[in-house]
């Protein structure tokens, strides 16, 4: 009888064999690229995680796992900052690896932090959403997960929600109790703003032409709440 597995077990495959082929690598001597450093690195934070240990000692842990004389020139350079969504034993934590090839002292902040400042402007929340939990069990949601794609017992307007993340520190969450309702801030999401992975509803670029009526589309069919034709709130 064959397996199926989720789009988030696959991509957790898929980085787990990108990583043993960069530690194959590394064990014969050669030195790696930008690739095989990043997976090395975010595979070190999700096997951190699976030994129980936390978001904290994760981090450190991957910060640790290689060092300039490791990689090819200018990889350093390039693979300032490393993002990886792992699951810990409180739950699903996103993992914000900074300066993470050689180990460079980040003063007093903690690893994976949020660092405000010249430079590092504070985000402004674009939309603001009202949030009721229906289900019977709590339910968190990380910084970085695409909102749209949360868990559908929550209900909200999720095409409000399209291509937007919370609006709170990097590897932070919000917890929604049973039968709460709750405000939350929303920011776009930043970079190539392609989503792959959390619930399978996107896949791919999210601004592609059709990308977000094909996932309301998708999120209706599978019963996610505030995802049917009108449910606009």
């Amino acid at each position: 009888m064959g397996v199926r597995l989720t789009s988030t077990e696959r991509d957790r495959l898929l980085l787990f064999g990108a990583a043993e082929l960069a530690r194959a690598r590394r064990a014969r001597g050669l030195l790696l690229n930008v690739p095989e450093a990043t997976a090395l690195i975010a595979d070190t934070v999700c096997e951190a995680a699976r030994d129980g240990r936390r978001l904290a000692e994760a981090i450190e842990a991957a910060r640790a796992v290689l060092g300039t004389d490791d990689v090819l020139p200018g990889v350093a350079d390039v693979v300032t900052e490393v993002h990886v969504e792992a699951v810990f034993d409180d739950g699903s934590r996103l993992a914000v690896v900074s300066d993470p090839i050689g180990g460079g002292s980040l003063g007093d902040e903690a690893p994976g932090a949020v660092v405000s400042g010249p430079g590092y402007p504070d985000p402004v929340p674009e939309v603001t959403l009202t949030v009721r939990n229906t289900a019977s069990v709590p339910v968190s949601v990380t910084s970085h997960f695409h909102f749209f794609e949360v868990n559908p017992r929550l209900d909200f307007d999720r095409a409000a929600g399209y291509g937007m993340r919370l609006c709170v520190p990097a590897g932070s969450s919000v917890r929604f109790g049973p039968g709460e309702s709750a405000d939350v801030e929303l920011v776009p999401i930043g970079g190539d703003r392609i989503a792959i992975g959390f619930a399978g509803l996107v896949d791919g670029a999210l601004d592609a032409p059709g990308a977000k009526e094909e996932a309301l589309r998708r999120a209706a069919a599978c019963g996610y709440l505030g995802a049917e034709p009108g449910a606009g709130r």
